[in-house]
This record gives C-alpha cells, sequence and structure tokens, in this order.
C-alpha cells in the first residue's frame, strides 16, 4: 500500500511536486527564516511583559489591575484579529495581510517604546495584538512558497513557533528586566517588526487567490463581541472570582453571541467562518483537540516561574532569580524549536493525527514528571523541557491535519480558527490556573503563595487535558477533502 501524500504536497501546485530535489536554494530559506521570524516575535508578544509588570508597575505608579490590561488588550485584539485577517487573507491576499501583521506588531511596539504613561502602553499593545494573525497566515503561505517534499518542516516550524516565542520570551524578559528599562523589549520588537516586514515583501510570494465574495463585516463584529465577552472575564476571573455577577453575566452574553454567530453565519453568502466546513469532525476535533494542548503550555508557563521562584521555606521553591526562572523555561523553547522538522517527518510517515496524539501523550508524561520529581531545579527544568518537546511535536502538525481537511479557498481562515483554539485554551488555561493556586496557600510571613499540592493538581489537569487531546486526535477522521485532492492516495489516509 502506498504511503499517505504528504499534508504540504496537498498545499502545494503539481508542478512543485513533480520538480526534483535540487536541495534548499536562498530564497526558500530566506522565506522560512523571514514567516518564522514573524511567528516568534508575535508568540513573543504574549509572554514577554510578565516578568517586568512589576518594574512596569512601579515606574508608573499604576495599580495592578490597570497594569494587568497590558497582557488583556493584547489578548482580546488578537483573538478577534485572527479569524478577520485569516478570511482577509484569503480573500485579499495572504501575503498582503501577514505584511499588515508585522506592521502592527512595529507600530505597536513603537508607540510603546516611546510611551511613558500607562494609556499609551495599552493602545500600544492592543495595536500589537493584531499581529497574532501572522502565524495561521504564514502556516497558510509556506506551502506555496516551498516545493511540496519542503513544505512540510516549513509549516511544522512556523506553526511551532506559537510555543517557541512564548517559551524564550520569559528568559529575554528577565534578563532585560535585570539589566536594562523594559522600553528595550519594545525597541527589540520594532527592529524584528521591521525586519520581519521587509523581509516578507521582498522574499516571500504572493499565491494565486482562490477564494470569492466578500468581507462579512456583521459576522466580524458579532463574533469580535463574542470573543471580548467569553475572553474577559476569563482574564480577570482570578481577580473577580467565578461567581461574581460580571463573570457569569459576561459568559452568558458570550454564549448568547456565539449562538447568534453561528446562527447568522449559516445564512450569509460569504460568511467569515464557513460553519458547514468547520462543523465537520476532521476540522472540528482538531480545533478541539488543540484547545487542550494549549491550556497545557500556558499552564507550564504560569507553572513554572513562580513555582521555582518561590522561597525554599514553601518546601518546593529554589528562591531562584527572575533570570534563573526565566531561564528555566529555555531548553522548551529549544525542544520545541528542534523536533518541529521531526514532527514533520512523522506526519510524513504515520499521518498528522497520530503525531498529534504522540505529542500530546509526551506532553502528559512531562506533566506527571513535575508531580512527582520536585527535588531539585534540574528535575523541574527536565520535566518542563519534556513538556515543550511533546508541544512542538503537537503543535507542528496540528496545520497537516487543517490543511488536509479545509478547501483551498479557506486555507487562512481555517488556520486562524485553529489558532484562535490554541489561544483560547491558554486563556482558559491563565483562568483555571490562577484559580487553583489561589484555592491551596501557605502562609510565609505577610505573604500568602500556592502550595505544592495546588501546583501538583494544576499539572494533574494539563497532564489530563494533554491526554485528553490525544484520544480526540486519535478519532479525527479522514478528511474528505483529501479525497478530492489525492484520489490515488485517499484509500491510504
Amino acid at each position: 500500500m502506498a504511503p499517505p501524500p504528504t499534508t504540504a504536497a496537498r498545499a502545494s501546485s503539481p508542478d512543485a511536486a513533480a520538480a526534483p530535489d535540487t536541495g534548499w536554494d536562498a530564497r526558500q530559506v530566506t522565506a522560512v527564516a523571514i514567516v518564522a521570524t514573524c511567528g516568534v516575535l508575535v508568540s513573543l508578544t504574549q509572554t514577554l511583559l510578565v516578568p517586568v509588570l512589576p518594574q512596569i508597575q512601579a515606574s508608573l505608579g499604576s495599580s495592578t489591575s490597570g497594569t494587568q490590561w497590558l497582557l488583556t488588550s493584547t489578548l482580546l485584539v488578537a483573538a478577534v484579529a485572527v479569524p478577520v485577517f485569516g478570511r482577509l487573507g484569503d480573500l485579499y491576499g495572504k501575503r498582503l495581510m501577514l505584511t499588515v501583521a508585522a506592521a502592527a506588531l512595529t507600530v505597536g511596539s513603537l508607540i510603546c517604546a516611546f510611551s511613558d504613561s500607562l494609556g499609551w502602553l495599552i493602545a500600544g499593545r492592543a495595536v500589537t495584538g493584531m499581529s497574532a494573525a501572522a502565524i495561521p497566515l504564514g502556516i497558510s503561505l509556506i506551502g506555496s512558497v516551498l516545493p511540496a517534499h519542503r513544505a512540510g518542516a516549513g509549516i511544522a516550524l512556523v506553526s511551532a513557533t506559537l510555543g517557541i516565542g512564548g517559551a524564550l520570551g520569559l528568559p529575554l524578559a528577565a534578563l532585560v528586566a535585570e539589566n536594562a528599562d523594559y522600553h528595550a523589549l519594545f525597541w527589540i520588537c520594532v527592529v524584528g517588526g521591521v525586519i520581519a516586514m521587509v523581509g516578507v515583501l521582498l522574499a516571500v510570494k504572493e499565491p494565486p487567490r482562490i477564494a470569492t465574495g466578500r468581507m462579512d463585516h456583521l459576522g466580524a463584529v458579532l463574533l469580535a463581541a463574542a470573543l471580548v465577552c467569553l475572553l474577559y472575564p476569563l482574564a480577570q476571573a482570578t481577580t473577580w472570582g467565578w461567581d461574581d455577577p460580571r463573570t457569569v453575566g459576561l459568559l452568558m452574553a458570550a454564549a448568547v453571541l456565539l449562538v447568534v454567530f453561528v446562527l447568522v453565519e449559516r445564512r450569509v453568502a460569504s460568511p467569515l467562518v464557513d460553519m458547514v466546513v468547520n462543523a465537520r469532525p476532521s476540522l472540528l476535533l482538531t480545533n478541539i483537540a488543540s484547545v487542550c494542548v494549549g491550556f497545557a503550555l500556558f499552564a507550564m508557563l504560569i507553572g513554572t516561574a513562580s513555582y521555582v521562584q518561590a522561597p525554599e521555606a514553601t518546601g518546593y521553591g529554589f528562591g531562584s532569580s527572575v533570570l534563573a526562572s526565566g531561564l528555566a523555561m529555555l531548553p522548551s523553547g529549544v525542544a520545541m524549536l528542534l523536533l518541529s522538522p521531526v514532527s514533520a517527518k512523522l506526519s510524513e510517515r504515520f499521518g498528522p493525527k497520530t503525531t498529534l496524539a504522540l505529542g500530546a501523550t509526551v506532553v502528559a508524561l512531562g506533566f506527571l514528571c513535575r508531580i512527582v520529581f520536585t527535588g531539585s531545579f534540574t528535575q523541574i527544568v527536565i520535566g518542563t523541557t519534556v513538556v515543550g518537546a511533546g508541544t512542538g511535536i503537537a503543535y507542528a502538525a496540528m496545520p497537516a491535519l487543517v490543511l488536509r481537511a479545509a478547501p483551498r479557498s479557506e486555507l487562512a481562515a481555517a488556520n486562524g480558527l485553529n489558532a484562535l483554539a490554541r489561544s483560547f485554551g491558554s486563556s482558559l488555561a491563565s483562568a483555571i490556573g490562577g484559580t487553583v493556586l489561589a484555592a491551596s496557600t501557605l502562609t510565609l510571613g505577610a505573604f500568602e503563595l500556592p502550595s505544592l499540592s495546588s501546583y501538583r493538581l494544576l499539572f494533574g489537569m494539563c497532564a489530563g487535558a494533554a491526554l485528553l487531546g490525544a484520544l480526540i486526535a486519535l478519532v479525527i477522521p479522514t478528511a474528505p477533502q483529501d479525497a478530492e485532492r489525492a484520489p490515488a492516495h485517499a484509500h491510504a489516509a
């Protein structure tokens, strides 16, 4: 029986599939490097400010809740921008919208770099949030830039950058926090954004546009309102409490708005999100599994830095510096980077759903290590690195499943929805993780810190979420589009 065709082969032209292997040329390497750089920079913005928030608060004299808006504003705008930019990319050009996303990163970071007031910093971070669409747009572009036999590795690398940047952001920010003013972080993003924007214009070509129709403005407004009502209370749940009327009311409003959004999208001729396509089990189950893995990854981020910084008197912490706690995450980011091409090979050999299940299982094993082995800093780093390795494998396999299932005319929108699923998982982890860590505490002097049992409960939940994601991945059916794109191999998928 012939092996199934690679996902990359389906995303590339027949001519590319038939071309002989002449090795990587400079344009291909440059294109992948530029798109991957966009992905790393964008994912950096999600964690870059976490270690320096106390420094910013002290510098501005702002409240804790006000300073948190530097993270919340980026989250909310990113959630809306990802699906909207994806649809705009399908309609008007993925390269064009990737350039716009890189420009948003540059402009937003520039606003922050020149700002010394909380209001302007929040505004700049909100503009930066639009750049989150760069990763799904980059995934959709890579297949047109690379030949079939190389596209899989490129797509896997770009997909994995969502985790790589998040893991690398903490040590970078911690290094700046201990040696420079926090504005240096924004200048780093400005320089990176300019390089990415110019690189996209010079090194990435625009694939032919297949999608037809027009932008669904009503759908965009409804989805934006629903996502804000959903994600804002999740971001504030630890502060407000789950039984607060604001939390309950906004979550109920989100449910109503999502129902209205689905009803509207099923009736418009050119929907923002094609409900028929995305309700297919092949895409729906992929996105649900992505929520599970996204949950596990972000919980690792919030459950490592504070863990190792805790005083030794807690019975589990090591009293580490901010820099040391950030460096504890560095090996996990390196593992994600190194294993993304391995994930592409595994997807080619065994299929992406098996690769996704394998990655999620490795994530679960990493969290089990975090539960059992707590005696040394090295053990924490090893457990975190195992989680990072599994995340790299899983994240790199997700776009392969999306590309198999989604019509070519909706690839950017479908990848955007998958990226949104991962981000929702991370937001859920932040809300639930904060609640879990606050539920069981110990008192040291004037401070209350999470207990070891609360961390173990969080890691157990992460292991369970990852295993659930692995089980869901295994039952993802063969997408009907596979048969249409490569009928000779459809039976082998």
